[in-house]
């Protein structure tokens, strides 16, 4: 099937609910057995049926089954975020004395993982430059390394790394490779189809859409890898809600038409911005000057609303506040991939390995469902409080 009618039926089974479209909430702790062997068969095969609320319910099963079938893979893990997900990943590869590689635009909680609990419990981390070719990624390769963490493109500086080379030369090393995937929303890169071992996602993001539920999955295509997750996951007590759970699946019914939106708008505005003179640079993949553009067009089939803007140098800081204080349909809030649009000042991102090549002040736009000359006059206007402001 194409993916768009797979995203309508993944996780449905109207025949075992009573013809309902949807799957049900199920709310569970307690699950009984009629019998002392059920109760043991059950106690040998936790994740092949329905146990203890913890391991999951049928809400839970549904969600993560449409997820792993919008990636590509065979089994997902759901998690009660984004976070979540990536600490339940790496929690589940690593163990004291062992290495990781993680590209130095990562996600900044997953680098507070590394530097935090990691460190603590003696896993080391080296970053490296989000452009390492795939020799340079043999050169920091170690015995003791066991993944390499990517996350293309990244969702503050929008690099966009060349997964398949950097999962060869893992591979040729016995070493996974984990993808933060949530700006593709699954949708627009398939990681399994580029040597992914493990695709992270925060579905709070694009999957939910609607700025509601806190969700992370984790999906594999290898069965083993799923269990030592799931186990992983149950035993750091991780449980994830069904209503949310109802709620990834609702978002992902949609999920494509959102997402050809979300790119529509995106692009128009990044389109406009790169013309404006406040403007510096435009961090989009889809722009030549993008670092891993050419991948990019390689390995994607669509982009995210998601993108960043470099401000020209000689702006001050009650200048960017007033642009950003009057602005009416861009909310300043963490997160993205909801309806709504948002904006977020970030000044100059976090580098461990690489100088950061711009002077001026960094903007993450994420462009909402809204009409999108709505926005640019939103956006207009921030300027102009931007240019009159000393």
């Amino acid at each position: 099937m194409k993916k768009d009618t797979t995203l309508g039926h993944a996780g449905r089974r109207p025949d075992k609910q009573q013809g309902m479209v949807n799957p049900p909430v199920c709310h569970a702790s307690t699950v009984t057995f009629p019998t002392v062997a059920e109760l043991r068969k059950a106690e040998k095969e936790p994740l092949d049926r329905l146990y203890y609320g913890r391991y999951g319910t049928p809400t839970t099963f549904a969600f993560e089954e449409a997820v792993a079938a919008l990636e590509g893979g065979t089994h997902a893990v759901a998690l009660p975020s984004g976070l979540g997900a990536v600490a339940c990943a790496l929690f589940a590869l690593v163990e004291a004395g062992d290495h990781l590689l993680v590209t130095d635009n990562v996600y900044l909680p997953t680098a507070r993982l590394c530097d935090g609990q990691l460190r603590r419990l003696g896993v080391e981390t080296t970053y490296f430059d989000p452009m390492t070719s795939a020799e340079g990624i043999r050169g920091l390769l170690r015995p003791e390394t066991k993944a390499v963490v990517l996350e293309a493109p990244g969702s503050v500086t929008f690099e966009v790394q060349d997964v398949p080379a950097i999962a060869e030369a893992a591979h040729e090393a016995g070493v996974l490779v984990v993808l933060d995937n949530t700006w593709s929303a699954g949708l627009y890169f398939q990681p399994f189809e580029h040597g992914v071992d493990l695709s992270v996602q925060a579905a709070t993001k694009y999957i939910v859409g609607h700025s509601d539920a806190m969700l992370g999955t984790v999906t594999v295509t290898d069965r083993k890898l799923f269990e030592r997750l799931r186990l992983t996951a149950v035993g750091m007590g991780y449980s994830t809600g069904p209503d949310d759970c109802y709620l990834g699946l609702r978002g992902i019914r949609s999920l494509s038409v959102r997402m050809a939106r979300h790119q529509e708008n995106g692009l128009k505005l990044a389109r406009w911005l790169a013309d404006r003179d406040e403007v510096e640079s435009v961090l989009h993949p889809a722009f030549p000057s993008c670092p891993g553009h050419e991948v990019w067009k390689r390995d994607f089939s669509g982009a995210s609303g998601l993108f960043g803007v470099v401000l020209k140098g000689g702006y001050s800081d009650p200048a960017i506040t007033a642009m950003l204080d009057g602005l009416e349909l861009h909310a300043m809030g963490y997160s993205w991939g909801g309806y709504e649009s948002l904006i977020l000042p970030f000044g100059k991102p976090v580098r461990r390995t690489t100088k950061w090549p711009f002077a001026g002040s960094c903007l993450r736009i994420h462009a909402g469902l809204e009409d999108p000359d709505d926005l640019i006059a939103d956006l207009e206007m921030g300027l102009e409080r931007l240019n009159a402001s000393p």
